[in-house]
């Protein structure tokens, strides 16, 4: 009965505060309000602050968890509305993905050796920029630590939901499959979350770049350790 309170407690609690979020960024519509970072933010500072065990939020947080399987399905829909265009451009955002992957996997790698991190943060950096399982799948098969490449992973597709807009503008970036292919291939789901919300074009180019870039930064990643180390 404990559990089940504590669990229905977490996730009214979350959804609470996600719903906040939201209305602020509604109101208030800038990049540093973007409701995942600004209710993640909040969450992590209200545990810290109660001295709430992470696996006690979790006891209700893994139902919300588990959610996001559906989630990343249903990007599908927007992909199937504008599946025509899509094979018009699929040369185009394939070579833009690869490209993407590469820069994304070997700067990683790149910037933890040149700062003299240990091997295991190496590691489990260079897949940062696709959805977890995958990260998480890499990253134990070239050595590093499942865990720290999921934080890695969260951080990565903050930012990228948090400053992609900002960056796309200051690069007077326009063209709608460009950003869906930057913003999917650099920040998975959370990216292609937020990116949905300026159109169903980019949400759909986004949810292709993230799946074809998981399967590239799969695929190479254990080679680009090899080679740039």
């Amino acid at each position: 009965m404990t559990d089940l309170l504590i669990g229905l407690a977490s996730i009214v609690a979350t959804i609470t505060i996600f719903g906040l979020a939201s209305m602020i960024y509604k109101k208030y519509p800038i990049s540093i309000l973007l409701p995942i970072l600004t209710s993640v933010l909040t969450i992590v500072s209200l545990l810290l602050l109660l001295q709430i065990p992470y696996e006690t939020y979790m006891i209700g947080g893994k139902w919300l968890d588990h959610l996001l399987g559906p989630a990343v399905v249903a990007l599908a829909y927007p992909l199937y509305k504008q599946w025509q265009l899509l094979r018009a451009y699929m040369l185009p955002i394939m070579m833009g993905v690869f490209m993407g992957s590469i820069i994304g996997v070997s700067s990683g790698i790149a910037l933890t050796n040149w700062l003299s991190f240990t091997e295991e943060i190496l590691y489990s950096i260079a897949s940062k920029s696709v959805t977890t399982p995958v990260s998480m799948e890499v990253t134990t098969t070239i050595g590093g630590v499942p865990s720290l490449a999921a934080i890695f992973v969260i951080i990565a597709g903050i930012t990228g939901a948090t400053l992609g807009k900002v960056i796309f503008s200051k690069s007077k970036l326009t063209n709608k499959i460009a950003t869906g292919v930057g913003m999917g291939t650099a920040s998975h789901a959370i990216g292609t979350a937020r990116i949905m919300r300026d159109g169903e074009l980019e949400g759909a180019v986004s949810s292709v770049a993230m799946t074809i870039s998981a399967i590239i930064v799969a695929t190479f990643t254990p080679f680009l350790v090899q080679v740039l180390l």
